[in-house]
C-alpha cells in the first residue's frame, strides 16, 4: 500500500520585502561590533550566495495558525473532499503563533487544534497535533501520515507546514535576510495503484550537531538580553548538509527501486540556492551521473526561506503551473528532501 497526495494548497503572503529594504539595517557581528563591509556589499554577497531577491512577510493581523488554515482550506477545496472525513491534522511549525511586534510564542492550544477550529471540523475523532522537526517538518508529517494510513489508524490526513519567521529574526543579523513566511498543505490518503509515496529516509544528527540552529540573543548588545531570535552557524550547516543530505537521498532512491534516470524533479527545501545546487550535484555525483538541466525547481528567489512551508508550497505551485519553465506529468517520479534544525534530514520518493 502507498499513500498519495490528492489535493494541495498554499498561502504565499502578499507583503514583498526586497533586498533593498535592508539597506538601512545596521548589521553586526556576534560580538556586537559592526561588520567591516558596507551594507550594500553585504546584500550583494547575500544575493549571490542565497539567490534570494525578495521574501514574503505575513500581514500583521495574521498568525501562523491563520495562514496554515488558509493553506489547508485551499488543499481541501483542491482535493474535493468532505472535511469531516479527515482523521488527522498534522501541523509542522517551529515557533508557534507569535503576534507581530511581540516576543512570546503561543502554542496552547496546539496550532493544529486552532486550524481544526478555524476549518470548523466537528468530528472529535479528527485528531490534531503539532510536530516540531525543523525545516523538514512537513516531510516528516507526511511520513507520519504514511504510517497512520498503512497501519489502519487513518484513511485520510491533512499535513501542513507553516511558519512566520519574520516574527523571530534579529534585525542586526545578516542571516535575517534569509527568512520568510508562508504555509503549504496537502491531503493524503491510500493510493489505489502503484502511484504515491514509494520509499523514505529520515534521521536526526544530535551528537555534535544539535545546536547548529538555535535561539540566541540579538547581536545588538543594547537590546533586551532576555529576548531570543533564530540564529544559525551557517558554515557548519552548509558542510553538514553537503556531507549528509545527498547520502540520504541516495539511500531513499535505492530503497524505491527507481533508477536515477527516471527521477524527473527534485523538490528540496528552499534553504539557500548555492547549497541546494551543491547538494543535488553531489547526489548525482554519487551515481556518476551529470546533473540534468531543470531538475530542481526553485522558489527561493521570490519567496525566501519559509522553513517547513518551502517544500509543500513549492509542490503546490508546481502542480498549479505557477513556476516558470517547470511542470509535472502523471507518472513522473519526484524526490522530496529537506534538512534543518535538529539537525534533521529526510526524503521520500513519490510517483505522480
Amino acid at each position: 500500500m502507498n499513500i498519495k497526495i490528492i489535493g494541495s494548497g498554499s498561502y504565499i503572503p502578499e507583503i514583498k520585502v526586497t533586498n533593498q529594504d535592508f539597506h538601512k539595517h545596521m548589521f553586526l557581528n556576534e560580538d556586537g561590533t559592526p561588520l567591516t563591509h558596507s551594507t550594500e556589499v553585504i546584500i550583494g554577497k547575500f544575493k549571490s550566495i542565497t539567490g534570494i531577491e525578495e521574501r514574503r512577510y505575513a500581514d500583521e493581523n495574521l498568525l501562523t495558525s491563520d495562514i496554515a488554515a488558509i493553506a489547508a482550506e485551499n488543499a481541501i477545496t483542491d482535493a474535493k473532499i468532505d472535511r469531516e472525513s479527515i482523521d488527522y491534522i498534522i501541523l509542522a511549525h517551529n515557533f508557534g503563533d507569535v503576534k507581530h511586534g511581540k516576543i512570546q510564542a503561543d502554542t496552547v492550544p496546539s496550532l493544529a487544534t486552532r486550524v481544526k477550529n478555524k476549518l470548523r471540523i466537528k468530528n472529535p475523532k479528527c485528531v490534531a497535533y503539532d510536530i516540531l522537526f525543523g525545516c523538514p517538518g512537513w516531510i516528516e508529517g507526511t511520513l507520519q501520515a504514511n504510517a497512520f494510513i498503512k497501519s489502519g489508524m487513518a484513511k485520510r490526513c491533512l499535513v501542513i507546514g507553516a511558519e512566520t519567521l519574520s516574527r523571530v529574526i534579529d534585525p542586526h543579523d545578516r542571516d535575517s535576510m534569509i527568512y520568510a513566511d508562508g504555509a503549504g498543505a496537502t491531503i493524503v490518503e491510500e493510493s489505489p495503484d502503484e502511484t504515491g509515496l514509494l520509499s523514505y529516509e529520515s534521521a536526526t544528527f544530535a551528537y555534535d550537531e544539535a545546536d547548529y540552529l538555535y535561539f540566541g540573543n540579538s547581536f545588538n548588545k543594547d537590546l533586551d538580553p532576555d529576548v531570543r531570535y533564530i540564529k544559525m552557524y551557517g558554515r557548519k550547516i552548509y558542510e553538514f548538509a553537503l556531507s549528509n543530505v545527498p547520502c540520504a537521498m541516495k539511500s531513499c532512491l535505492e530503497k524505491s527501486g527507481i533508477d536515477i534516470s527516471d527521477v524527473k524533479k527534485i523538490l528540496i527545501h528552499q534553504a539557500n540556492e548555492k547549497m541546494d545546487e551543491a547538494i543535488v550535484n553531489r547526489f548525482y555525483k554519487l551515481f556518476d551521473r551529470p546533473t540534468p538541466e531543470n531538475i530542481m525547481p526553485m522558489s527561493i528567489h521570490e519567496h525566501g526561506n519559509s522553513s517547513v512551508a518551502t517544500v509543500p508550497t513549492l509542490y503546490d505551485m508546481l502542480m498549479k503551473g505557477k513556476i516558470k519553465n517547470q511542470e509535472l506529468h502523471k507518472g513522473d517520479v519526484i524526490l522530496f528532501a529537506s534538512v534543518g534544525a535538529g539537525m534533521n534530514i529526510n526524503a521520500f520518493t513519490y510517483r505522480l
